[in-house]
C-alpha cells in the first residue's frame, strides 16, 4: 500500500471551500477551476486541491472541458429530476426502516432537529438553512438502521446542497417544508411505517417538483 499523502480532513476542507465559492455564485456555470489559484487563496500545497477538484468532479459538480481542464458544471433540470426520483425511493424505504426500528428515538431527537430547521429558515443564512436540510435528512438515514444507505445517499447531497443554493438564492424557501419534516418524524415517531414512507416520497417529490421548475425558469430567464 502507498501511503496516504494528504489528511482526508484538509480534502474534504478543500472540497467545502470550493463547493462554498460554487454554491454562492462566486465560481458561476462555465467558469474554469484554476488549481494553482485555489491553493493559493487556501493556503495549501496543490495535492489536496486536486483531489478535492477530482472529487467534485465525480461528484458532477465540475466536469472536464477538452483542454481547459475543469470548469463548473451547469445545472440542469433533467439531471436534478433523475437524482430526486432516487432519493424518493431511497428515503422512503429508510423512513419505512425507521417507524419500524426506531420510533422511540424520533419522538425524542426529532423535535430539536425540526426546531433548528425552523431557526435556520427564520435566520435567512442560507448556509444554515442548507446544513439544518441536510441534517434532517442524515438523521433519518441513521434512525433506518440501514448502514448503506448513507453511504449510497453522500454521492448525492453534495449535487443537492448546489441545487438548493442555486434555487434558494434567488427564490424564498418553501413555507411548508419543515411542516413536511415534521410530519414524516411524527409518523416515524409513531411507527406508522407506511405513512412515513409515503410522506418522505411525497416530500421528496414535491421538492423536486419545485427544484426543477425553478431552473428551468433560471435557464429561460438567462441571455
Amino acid at each position: 500500500m502507498k501511503p496516504l499523502s494528504a489528511p482526508p480532513n484538509r480534502v474534504e476542507q478543500v472540497r467545502d471551500a470550493i463547493l462554498e465559492e460554487i454554491t454562492t455564485g462566486r465560481l458561476p456555470a462555465g467558469e474554469r477551476v484554476i488549481q494553482e489559484q485555489i491553493a493559493q487563496a487556501l493556503g495549501v500545497s496543490r495535492q489536496p486541491v486536486q483531489q478535492a477538484l477530482l472529487l467534485l468532479r465525480d461528484q458532477g459538480v465540475l466536469r472536464e472541458a477538452g483542454g481547459r481542464g475543469l470548469i463548473v458544471a451547469p445545472l440542469e433540470a433533467d439531471q436534478v429530476q433523475h437524482m430526486y426520483e432516487l432519493r424518493a425511493v431511497i428515503e422512503g424505504l429508510a423512513a419505512r426502516r425507521a417507524a419500524e426500528v426506531a420510533a422511540e428515538r424520533a419522538a425524542k431527537q426529532g423535535p430539536a432537529v425540526i426546531e433548528a430547521g425552523r431557526k435556520a429558515v427564520a435566520s435567512g443564512a442560507l448556509p444554515r438553512m442548507v446544513a439544518a436540510d441536510r441534517r434532517f435528512h442524515e438523521f433519518l438515514y441513521e434512525l433506518s438502521g440501514n448502514p448503506l444507505v448513507a453511504p449510497a445517499m453522500s454521492a448525492h447531497w453534495t449535487y443537492s446542497e448546489r441545487v438548493m443554493a442555486e434555487v434558494l438564492t434567488r427564490d424564498e424557501t418553501p413555507r411548508d417544508i419543515w411542516d413536511q419534516h415534521a410530519a414524516v418524524l411524527d409518523a416515524i415517531a409513531a411507527g406508522d411505517a407506511g405513512r412515513a414512507e409515503a410522506l418522505a416520497r411525497s416530500h421528496i417529490t414535491q421538492a423536486a417538483t419545485f427544484m426543477t421548475a425553478r431552473l428551468r425558469a433560471l435557464a429561460q430567464a438567462a441571455p
